[in-house]
């Protein structure tokens, strides 16, 4: 069944050793479950409900996640939000929503939360290899914005969708260019949040000045460098001392940054 496959299977296997399942159904965890062992050797846990499923996940750091989208004592939407949002060493690790009902309002609900994959059931081995492959194999980047944590939802691939690539955004590979341009957007945008959301504020713009840093170092712009440098220094000092810090303050430390913005988006920096 595999031959075909085989190399594929073997690059994906290291990616894929802790599975979690969350299902309500004990025999739909089992036979996905088994499923997955009919791949790759791993270990599979599973788990009824979200709150049963979060408490896993910090102990056995998953490398994958299935979560049915919806089922008794389960909202798998609101499970993937919580695990996007929380401090759990695995909250950015791949979600692959599972469901026998797929509408347009539940994919789009699903991408939203954070959801890296979506999978209707019945599906074959082959189904499932392919959505494996994507998330192990073709990661998307990760955005850490204040209203979205998850992977980048432009390049989201509900594997149901075999329509034309409709946008350049769908692209394999965002320019330099645009990964700065939109990393200076998220940055704005936690700043302005900095007060509503102060801990995901604040994880946000640590995350965005760690991508101007590393793009201004591979462009070789010292100025843009050292400014990222400066912010999250400052940040850092704000997460060790556990400091309360106001949109104010954490504008004034980010201006350098953020007159990388073109002008006419400066001028809307407050909204």
């Amino acid at each position: 069944m595999f031959d075909r496959n085989s190399k594929t299977i073997q690059a994906m296997a290291p990616l894929l050793q802790r599975v979690l399942i969350v299902d309500p159904q004990v025999a739909n965890a089992k036979l996905l479950g088994e499923l997955m062992r009919s791949m790759v050797r791993c270990q599979v846990w599973a788990a009824a409900s979200g709150a049963k499923a979060l408490k896993l996940a910090g102990s056995v750091t998953p490398d994958v996640i299935f979560v049915e989208l919806a089922g008794e004592g389960l909202d798998g939407v609101d499970f993937t939000r919580r695990l996007r949002r929380s401090n759990l060493t695995c909250r950015d690790a791949p979600v692959i929503m599972v469901t026998s009902q797929a509408t347009a309002a539940s994919i789009l609900a699903a991408r939203d939360a954070g959801v890296h994959e979506f999978i209707r059931k019945p599906f074959t081995v082959k189904d499932l290899a392919r959505r494996l492959e994507a998330v192990t194999l073709h990661p998307r980047d990760w955005i850490e914005a204040v209203d979205y944590v998850g992977p980048d939802r432009r390049r989201f691939n509900s594997g149901d969708y075999g329509g034309p690539l409709k946008r350049r955004s769908d692209a394999p590979k965002a320019p330099e260019a645009a990964r700065t341009g939109q990393a200076l957007k998220i940055l704005r945008s936690a700043i302005g949040a900095a007060e509503r959301d102060p801990a995901q504020a604040l994880r946000a713009m640590q995350t965005q000045a760690k991508e101007l840093q590393k793009a201004a170092a591979a462009a070789g712009d010292m100025k843009l460098t050292n400014a990222a440098l400066e912010l999250i220094r400052y940040l850092g000092e704000v997460e060790r001392n556990a400091a309360s810090f106001t949109v104010a303050d954490v504008q004034a430390r980010a201006a350098p940054l953020l007159a990388y913005l073109p002008r006419e988006e400066r001028s809307s920096e407050a909204a």
